[in-house]
């Protein structure tokens, strides 16, 4: 009989204990705030962007907290596979993506700031919605573009920055001519080549047609 209400008091004594382990689980949460290991463009140019990052982190670690100690619940590692859980993880699964999104498009803008670009450059970019290379690529041929004038000399043997750069642009599409800026036959033939094979007036000399589909 004694042995029987001492074992009885064992199991009392930890039932008690249980609940209050699981109290002070509930009541003190793990370290579960969000960090994250991504390289990020704390200076970007959209403050409006880094606001709406920051809250969407509070948002997540305000819900991660609440979910354990309301519910007992770790929705980054479920233990459970019951309805509440399932809908408990949904739910963060949504805020997490959005803290995502923030910081793919912060972590892009890093990336291109160690290339060399700034705030202005890389809000052009987004605006537009081009890549660096296209970008590039079309400053580089607005540069080009202002070498051609009406009054620009394209006869045999003449020499120009232009045709040099028309010369490059040729041998990538697949020619295959001598780069040196000098305006002879086979530069002529290339560009007739060219202006066949993309539907345009073959005669073999530039004009402002020719020249921007050669710099697509």
């Amino acid at each position: 009989m004694k042995q029987l209400i001492i074992f009885l008091l064992l199991i009392i004594a930890l039932l008690i204990g249980y609940g209050k382990y699981s109290q002070y689980q509930r009541y003190n949460t793990p370290e579960i705030d969000y960090t994250t290991g991504t390289k990020l463009d704390l200076e970007y140019f959209d403050k409006n962007l880094l606001l709406n990052y920051e809250e969407a982190i509070a948002d997540l670690n305000t819900y991660t907290r609440l979910q354990w100690s309301a519910n007992g619940i770790d929705v980054r590692t479920p233990e459970d596979d019951d309805t509440e859980t399932n809908v408990a993880v949904s739910a963060y699964s949504k805020k997490l993506a959005k803290v995502h999104f923030y910081e793919k498009v912060l972590n892009n803008s890093s990336n291109l700031k160690d290339k060399g670009l700034t705030n202005k450059e890389i809000k052009f970019l987004e605006e537009n919605g081009i890549d660096i290379e296209t970008m590039r690529k079309k400053t580089r041929f607005q540069v080009i573009k202002s070498l051609f004038t009406t009054n620009i000399k394209l006869y045999n043997g003449e020499k120009n920055a232009l045709i040099y750069e028309v010369q490059k642009e040729l041998n990538k599409n697949g020619a295959d001519i001598t780069i040196d800026g000098v305006y002879r036959v086979e530069t002529l033939n290339a560009i007739k080549k060219f202006e066949e094979e993309h539907n345009l007036l073959a005669d073999g000399y530039l004009d402002a047609l020719t020249l921007e589909t050669i710099f697509q």
